[in-house]
């Protein structure tokens, strides 16, 4: 089960799970053969054997007391410099109005993360050890990112020419020739398929849709013609952590607020955004500089109706979101590899609703995705292929992660109308 527990504090989630329910069925053609593999996503990238800062925390070893003091012993040791920080004088009111909302929600993290991953580990889901592989590195694949860039030469398919966005992969064609920049490709097989796409080679799920761009090419997905009914978007928000590292591109937040999610959102649509915290599960918890969770902002898409949110939830049975739960996880040692949405959110939404991903890095079965790296985590080289008939890796490798001192926690907030 990819929802390993589900309670009154939130969800934990077994990430691999979530990723390889997608590519049970998996197909490959090579010189006119058909070969039927399942597709698994490497068990390397979550096997973590030292805890981000190093320490030595047990999330499951300690009650909410303990964690607490542990806390206020950390804040109370003088940190080791080797040369004085300017000192800042005061904090701006972003700071300030995050530190607010850091002191009212840090019990809320306290508790149900120790409820959860109690709860799992009853289950046999955690237990501890040190068996991995260490410090498993990206492959190495073509820097979509500039790839992006480069295609913003090439001619937009003309607005009335709606056809002409959309293209199918079919292995049996070939698809290396595929135009993947100005125009929406869906995969719409019932199973998923590894095809070569610009030379390199990627896993693709079935009944999916992505567009890879960045935000000045998003024509061709708004042109594709439908409207959805969860939009998630995990936005590359400026802060100092990516701007040192140059991971990828920050957009600012004035480029962000034109996102055209009226012109992609069905009403009553849910709407959630990713707000990065800089920083995976570790304490201290109450660290100035990263925290270790971030947050998701929910909200309803109320369109241009004039009735109001109560009377469209009584009326039409629009699922209410609850407010301040958690989704925890091992964490992935890829960079921005997090965990997908797809179970918890779907409580919330309508049968056979149509999902989006904006911003994404990775695909999904049954959802349409945008993204300059859009297929990042779609290269094979992540994913081990068992021929169909195979023996694979015992279940305990996913059922049974490693679980040392990080968890990503999520924290959602209160839905709002828009």
């Amino acid at each position: 089960m990819s929802v390993v527990v589900e309670n009154t504090h939130g969800w934990l989630l077994d990430a691999c799970l979530l990723i390889d329910q997608d590519y049970v069925r998996c197909f490959r053609l090579h010189d006119e053969l058909k070969s039927e593999f399942v597709a698994r996503f490497k068990r390397q990238y979550f096997r973590i054997l030292k805890s981000y800062g190093g320490g030595d925390n047990k999330i499951s070893n300690h009650n909410v007391h303990a964690v607490k003091q542990d806390v206020l012993q950390r804040q109370e040791r003088p940190p080791k410099r080797l040369f004085q920080k300017r000192k800042r004088s005061e904090l701006n009111q972003g700071e300030i109005d995050f530190k607010a909302f850091h002191e009212k929600i840090r019990c809320v993290i306290l508790e149900g993360t120790k409820s959860l991953v109690e709860s799992a580990t009853l289950l046999g889901y955690l237990h501890g050890g040190s068996v991995g592989v260490k410090d498993p590195q990206s492959c190495n694949q073509c820097n979509l990112a500039s790839l992006c860039d480069m295609a913003k030469e090439l001619p937009l398919v003309d607005d009335e020419d709606q056809e002409r966005c959309v293209q199918s992969l079919n292995a049996s064609d070939g698809t290396s020739h595929l135009d993947l920049f100005s125009r929406v490709t869906e995969n719409p097989a019932e199973h998923a398929i590894v095809t070569m796409l610009m030379g390199e080679e990627y896993v693709i799920p079935p009944c999916t849709a992505f567009l890879l761009s960045d935000f000045s090419r998003m024509e061709p997905l708004l042109q594709y013609g439908h409207k959805f009914d969860v939009i998630v978007v995990d936005p590359p928000w400026e802060n100092k952590s990516v701007k040192r590292s140059r991971r990828y591109t920050c957009l600012p937040s004035s480029q962000l607020k034109r996102l055209p999610i009226p012109r992609l959102a069905s009403p009553d649509s849910l709407v959630v955004t990713w707000v990065t915290a800089d920083g995976e599960f570790v304490f201290p918890l109450d660290s100035p500089h990263k925290k270790p969770y971030e947050v998701l902002i929910l909200g309803r898409y109320r369109g241009h109706s004039l009735i109001s949110p109560s009377e469209r939830c009584a009326g039409a049975g629009t699922p209410t979101v609850q407010d301040q739960r958690l989704i925890v996880s091992i964490p992935s040692a890829l960079h921005s590899h997090k965990p997908s949405l797809a179970e918890v959110l779907k409580p919330y939404m309508k049968v056979d609703g149509k999902c989006l991903e904006l911003f994404a890095r990775s695909l999904q079965a049954g959802w349409t995705s945008w993204g300059n790296e859009v297929l990042r985590f779609q290269h094979s080289s992540y994913f081990t292929l068992t021929p169909a008939g195979q023996p694979r890796s015992p279940p305990s490798a996913s059922c049974h992660p490693t679980f040392n001192d990080d968890v990503t926690v999520v924290i959602s907030t209160a839905p709002r109308g828009r």
